[in-house]
């Protein structure tokens, strides 16, 4: 008897184990998501928020000149409900990968028809539907947390603006 209540507290505490180790922890870069209407077009971007906790991001954590995955985690991702134009570009309708290659002057901002990805690392260029050109915008306060915002909202366009750190990236969907 005394055998089978020892089996019985062993099984109890590894199951306890179990359910303590499989607890899902808050992520340091939590999920986010934001959602604008553009004229009749709905347009989503879902990411991981990413905070600086006193680390150099811009030409430090984040390289420049190499491709990123505008975040942490899974890729970034963009909808759009309809197709829109991107500063003069037209894009279908659909879900992107959203990737950026930041520069101190001139920034590439890229769509991927491939919206499913772990970050960048195995990003395959030849999925890359449109990269433009933007320049971002330095200011002196600095933003812990990176986020998107939609901004300079007009009956059918608006800015999309990375804010991270010191720095604001824009582009224009129409």
């Amino acid at each position: 008897m005394k055998s089978l209540s020892k089996a019985i507290f062993g099984v109890a505490i590894l199951a306890l184990c179990s359910t303590v180790i499989a607890q899902e922890l808050p992520r340091l870069s939590p999920k986010a998501s934001i959602l604008q209407t553009i004229g009749l077009t709905e347009v989503t971007i879902t990411y991981c928020s990413p905070a600086v906790r006193g680390r150099v991001i811009w030409d430090g954590l984040v390289p420049y000149d190499k491709v990123w995955r505008t975040g942490a985690n899974e890729a970034t991702t963009i909808s759009f409900a309809d197709p829109v134009s991107i500063n003069g570009h037209e894009l279908n309708a659909g879900k992107y990968a959203l990737f950026t290659v930041p520069g101190k002057k001139e920034w590439t901002i890229v769509f991927n028809t491939e919206p499913n990805q772990w970050g960048a690392f195995d990003k395959d260029d030849s999925k890359d539907i449109l990269e433009i050109k933007v320049t971002p915008k330095w200011h002196q306060e600095s933003k812990e947390r990176m986020s998107f915002h939609f901004e300079n909202m007009t009956e059918n366009s608006a800015e999309v603006v990375l804010h991270w750190g010191k720095i604001d990236v824009p582009f224009t969907v129409t």
